[in-house]
């Protein structure tokens, strides 16, 4: 059986006999667009995501917050608070929804300014451990030979020491006086987001130093090097804008794990000082009086579990969204 030929005037027949495509079943998607497509199928990412936006909202409005629930600020002693038979702490009252730890200062206050210690204490000390991370690892990744040797056993130097001995070390070292390197770091808040930084950065840069040594034999890293590129401009137009993708996720992994160092460091009194709350700081000051005060650890436990859950189910969401072989 032979199939008529269509002339040229049959044209307009075949387009009306053919049914239209819909345009977006041939539209491209931008890599925007495929990432949220996989993360807004992940509804535990989304809600960790929530989670984690209530607390930057609390942390930054916690003057405002205490004021509203008609608390007094977290580092006031109150006698008063305390049971006046024993003078022991007192449990969650209609004055206190926390209860009081025993100062008498308020648990609720301390708490929700604890949280604005642990978040910005995560974010500082993050921040410079992938910064200094993502430039050792580029440099030893890219250049190789004597350079890769010298920052690998840098790296391999600071990963011997264990981290917390490594930060409790440091803290107390740089807490002593005048601070580190002629005053630079100082006491307190400072020390903690150096000690952690350090402790923290050689895992980055062991990671971002792997992805460089792969992409630079990739092909459009040939190209550009063949056409006359600078090393700076294939290290900051080629290769950087491909590790996006891991620095993100590595990012969310390292932050909850900052969230417990610096929790550790104030349990063992190296960490954040007092009147300032903490969370690790209030879980150590009530081991000893657990048995009659639990009010005193288990909202700053919960608090410090949610949150560090929180950041690593979003960092699984996030790596699941970003990797393009998870089928979703």
């Amino acid at each position: 059986m032979r199939t008529a030929e269509l002339g040229p005037g049959d044209d307009a027949a075949l387009e009306t006999a053919l049914p239209a495509l819909p345009h977006e079943a041939i539209a491209a998607r931008s890599t925007l667009e495929l990432f949220w497509r996989r993360l807004r199928t992940d509804r535990v990412a989304l809600a960790a995501l929530a989670f984690i936006v209530l607390l930057v909202l609390v942390a930054v409005l916690a003057p405002l917050i205490v004021k509203l629930v008609g608390a007094p600020p977290p580092d006031e002693q109150s006698s008063a608070a305390l049971d006046p038979t024993f003078g022991s702490p007192t449990g969650p009252s209609s004055q206190h929804i926390f209860g009081v730890d025993k100062l008498g200062q308020d648990v609720f206050s301390r708490v929700v300014y604890g949280t604005r210690v642990s978040l910005e204490v995560a974010v500082l000390s993050t921040g410079s451990a992938v910064i200094a991370g993502v430039i050792v690892g580029m440099l030893a990744g890219y250049y190789g030979g004597l350079i890769d040797t010298l920052l690998s056993r840098a790296l391999d130097v600071l990963l011997a020491f264990p981290i917390l001995l490594l930060g409790i070390g440091l803290a107390s070292a740089c807490s002593l006086g005048d601070g580190c390197i002629g005053g630079l770091i100082q006491p307190g808040l400072t020390v903690v987001v150096v000690v952690i930084a350090i402790a923290t950065f050689p895992y980055i840069a062991r990671i971002i130093r792997g992805q460089v040594l792969s992409l630079r034999e990739k092909e459009f890293v040939e190209a550009a090097r063949s056409l006359g590129a600078s090393d700076r401009r294939i290290i900051f137009r080629q290769i950087l804008p491909n590790l996006v993708a891991p620095i993100i996720v590595y990012t969310t992994l390292v932050l909850p794990q900052n969230i417990l160092f610096e929790a550790a460091l104030s349990f063992l009194g190296v960490g954040v000082q007092p009147p300032t709350a903490s969370w690790g700081q209030m879980i150590a000051d009530a081991t000893e009086i657990f048995d009659t005060a639990w009010w005193f650890m288990v909202f700053p436990g919960a608090a410090l579990v949610l949150t560090v859950l929180a950041f690593n189910l979003v960092g699984d969401g996030l790596q699941d969204a970003l990797n393009p072989k998870t089928g979703r």
